[in-house]
């Protein structure tokens, strides 16, 4: 007996949706899957917050040691933010001796579907201290005007 539920693995996109169920694997649709190695990983999976305010989606991610150069924010197929960049892996010269590689390099990418009232044509995107911050405006939601009516008869 399965205590998961039929279909849960059957999603096949590696853009985030927060509003539907189902395990995600960022790297399956990328290239050279199976050749990823250990200590690229961690930095190939970036870790983004995404919290909603009243006025904006803004996402913000550590990418400590990466020059804005080095990363590019890009809107995809109409409402799907891209997020990606490549850390490069120092090179060894001859007269050095690694004794421990644990700063993690490679490439990553994320993508996350915005909702309907994002406004992709004003996003916009900064750095400082190694977090990338983007924010994208919400539409402004009006309240609804209401107008009694007055019933005769």
């Amino acid at each position: 007996m399965s205590l998961i539920p039929s279909g849960f693995f059957g999603r096949r996109t590696n853009i985030f949706d927060p509003f539907s169920l189902g395990i995600w694997d960022p790297f399956q649709d990328f290239p050279l899957r199976s050749e990823f190695a250990a200590e690229t990983a961690a930095f190939a999976n970036t870790r983004i917050d995404w919290k909603e305010t009243p006025e904006a989606h803004v996402f913000k991610a550590d990418l400590p040691g990466l020059k804005k150069e080095e990363v590019k924010v890009e809107i995809e197929e109409g409402r799907v933010l891209q997020i990606s960049g490549e850390r490069r892996k120092e090179e060894e010269e001859k007269k050095e001796t690694w004794h421990r590689v644990e700063r993690s390099s490679g490439k990553f990418l994320r993508r996350f579907r915005l909702p309907e009232n994002a406004r992709v044509d004003q996003v916009n995107a900064s750095m400082e201290d190694g977090v990338l911050t983007v924010t994208v405006p919400k539409l402004e939601v009006k309240e609804p005007v209401v107008k009694a009516v007055e019933i005769t008869g």
